[in-house]
């Protein structure tokens, strides 16, 4: 049947395979024939460059990376907590504030929040003061938390109500078995979201350009960005994203492992899934 119908299925898939490895090294080969690697190296692998980023691009863009990120999860992770419970409440008043709050914030993008906190809130408020690091934590965690509220709230629904139940028959008050029993067995349940969460935040934190820096406040792309205009190379710009790589691969095989051991709970986070 499979000589007068033709090729089978299998074959077809195996030439169809063989085609496509065939068009990609043609490719290659034409990239590596016709490229001025000269010009790419100087525009992309300058190692004198690359030097004299170093040891700043550590000491002073990773390690503001990382302060800023930190900064912004944790503010957005115990308002995220708040807004879960404010959501799951049985007071409809909270619940509305709760919904207002997360579908806003969800449906803002992170850049307008960082202009909003930098420049609306001076002009809103004159004489209002607020430093980088403050306005990079309320920035980064107004963002996240509207996120990971949801996180939070899908979490708690997991657990099972007979936990709950039985703490209860045993006179645990309501809010006791939600902080000892509840809370604890849902952060176990949405670490591999919170992770993700985590890595969206050390992305959006080079969003903090926006609001000015000295040269001992840049991350990293404020940094890559000037030292891009000072050496009109892209070189800096390379070394800036092997430094984010550093942040978020660990994170992700992180996230992976725990997603493995824990599961995720069928959540996921902005952009995540």
């Amino acid at each position: 049947m499979a000589g007068k119908a033709g090729l089978s299925k299998r074959q077809r898939a195996k030439i169809f395979r063989i085609s496509q490895y065939v068009l990609l090294l043609a490719v290659v080969v034409f990239i590596a024939v016709t490229a001025d690697w000269a010009q790419i190296k100087r525009a992309f692998f300058d190692f004198d460059v690359a030097a004299d980023q170093f040891p700043e691009v550590i000491t002073i863009a990773l390690k503001n990376t990382l302060v800023y990120t930190v900064l912004g999860f944790a503010f957005g992770l115990t308002l995220g907590l708040v807004l879960a419970l404010m959501r799951l409440s049985s007071v409809a008043p909270y619940r509305w504030l709760s919904t207002i709050y997360i579908e806003f914030f969800r449906g803002l993008p992170a850049l307008l929040v960082f202009i909003a906190i930098g420049t609306g809130i001076p002009l809103a408020f004159p004489g209002t003061f607020l430093s980088r690091e403050v306005a990079i934590m309320l920035a980064l965690g107004l963002v996240g938390a509207a996120y990971m509220a949801e996180t939070i709230r899908a979490g708690i629904q997991a657990v099972p109500k007979g936990q709950v139940e039985a703490a209860r028959s045993l006179g645990m008050s309501q809010g006791r078995a939600m902080i000892t029993i509840v809370i604890p067995q849902a952060f176990r349940i949405i670490l591999p979201p919170l992770t993700n969460e985590l890595i969206l935040l050390t992305k959006d934190s080079s969003l903090a350009y926006l609001l000015g820096s000295t040269l001992a406040q840049q991350e990293l792309a404020q940094f890559g960005r000037q030292a891009l205009t000072s050496f009109k190379s892209l070189t800096p710009v390379l070394v800036v994203g092997l430094c984010y790589l550093i942040i978020t691969i660990p994170l992700s095989l992180l996230s992976r492992r725990l997603e493995n051991k824990y599961g995720d709970g069928g959540m996921t986070t902005r952009g995540v899934g």
